[in-house]
């Protein structure tokens, strides 16, 4: 596969009120052109969830073509509810893998915090089948996840306080990351005993609502950051419809496409960025990714394994749940932090990085995408 990563950009996330979805855009946009060396891009596509649904506006891509005066090229927009950024990243790069474009620019963004937490939440539950019994049940995303960590506490002997060594990780991860929208100094106590969400999923095991956008400059031109493999699978849209409630297919069918196109292992990977959408999905995903045995990720977390300094680290940005979640440029800020692990310039850098995995999830399993990189 001969793609690679030119350029990296991404704004602060968290609450932005005073800031605008075509201001965040264009921040990410230009910081990536930049540090790509202002190259001509031949088409931009942008992953956003819910910018017509809560902030009214769509074009998103003509909008950055326009104010970037990159001329009348294509632009796109990609929706696959939390995977949208990572959906959009897949795009630009197959159209330079078809030979359509020589150099594209992708840019993930969301705004997410000038409305209410009900209207919030409102919307996200667009991600879920709403003609279904589940719906009609008043099932949340929340509360998806939720039965996930209650059974598998029950299956294993997994506690509480490993799904809070979770959340505890990766706030320590982002405090050192300027970027991050929770970077307070927090305890294993305070987690516990935080608000319930929803049993046994307390407010820190839950990713937050945020602002904010990232993007990236793909091309066919040799770079220090090379593109082993792309993939993307779909899953069940609903929980009655899982095989195994403690797998999440999407997750492991992505992975295993990846591995087989790069020609790569999970052993390969030196650092991963996880869809972290609920502590408990960090430690399902890190199954479903081969990085650790069937019901054994808890083990992984408490023994300091994806620790930075650990042997698999995971989510060194601080992960959806301290680096914050605007939908539509997650999975467009893990192949930030992914660059910039492998370029030796990172948050937590791990010591000699050269192969990075991005796990973008979208739904209760509806999505996910995964990209290899490799430092050349």
């Amino acid at each position: 596969m001969n793609a690679y990563i030119h350029g990296v950009g991404m704004t602060e996330f968290g609450t932005l009120e005073d800031r605008t979805m075509k201001d965040l855009m264009l921040d990410a946009s230009v910081e990536a052109i930049k540090d790509a060396g202002d190259p001509k891009i031949d088409a931009v596509f942008v992953g956003n969830f819910m910018g017509g649904s809560v902030y009214n506006q769509e074009i998103l891509g003509s909008i950055i073509s326009n104010e970037l005066g990159l001329g009348y090229i294509p632009t796109s927009k990609s929706e696959g509810a939390c995977a949208s950024g990572g959906i959009a990243f897949r795009q630009g790069l197959l159209g330079i893998l078809s030979g359509e474009y020589d150099t594209v620019l992708v840019t993930g963004v969301e705004m997410m915090k000038h409305i209410s937490t009900s209207e919030v939440t409102s919307a996200i539950n667009a991600a879920m089948d709403n003609d279904s019994n589940e719906k009609y049940a008043g099932l949340t995303f929340p509360g998806f996840f939720g039965v996930l960590a209650n059974r598998y506490l029950y299956e294993t002997d997994a506690t509480k306080e490993h799904l809070a060594m979770v959340a505890l990780k990766n706030r320590n991860n982002a405090i050192n990351n300027p970027l991050a929208q929770f970077k307070k100094p927090t305890s294993i106590e305070e987690i516990m005993n935080a608000r319930m969400i929803t049993e046994p999923l307390g407010l820190f095991d839950c990713s937050p609502i945020t602002d904010g956008a990232s993007a990236v400059v793909i091309s066919k031109n040799e770079s220090q950051i090379k593109i082993r493999a792309t993939s993307q699978a779909s899953g069940p849209t609903q929980m009655q419809n899982s095989e195994e409630l403690l797998s999440i297919p999407a997750v492991h069918e992505s992975g295993r496409l990846a591995y087989e196109k790069a020609g790569l292992g999970p052993n390969d990977v030196d650092v991963v960025e996880i869809h972290d959408c609920f502590s408990m999905t960090e430690i399902i995903s890190s199954e479903e990714l081969g990085f650790f045995n069937k019901r054994e990720g808890y083990l992984a977390v408490e023994n300091g394994e994806t620790m930075p300094n650990g042997s698999k680290p995971i989510n060194t940005s601080g992960g959806l749940l301290s680096k914050g979640h605007p939908i539509g440029a997650t999975g467009v800020s893990q192949i930030y932090q992914i660059t910039k692990q492998l370029r030796g310039n990172a948050v937590n850098q791990v010591d000699g990085a050269r192969i990075g995995l991005a796990q973008n999830l979208g739904g209760t399993g509806s999505y996910s995408t995964v990209h290899i990189l490799e430092r050349v």
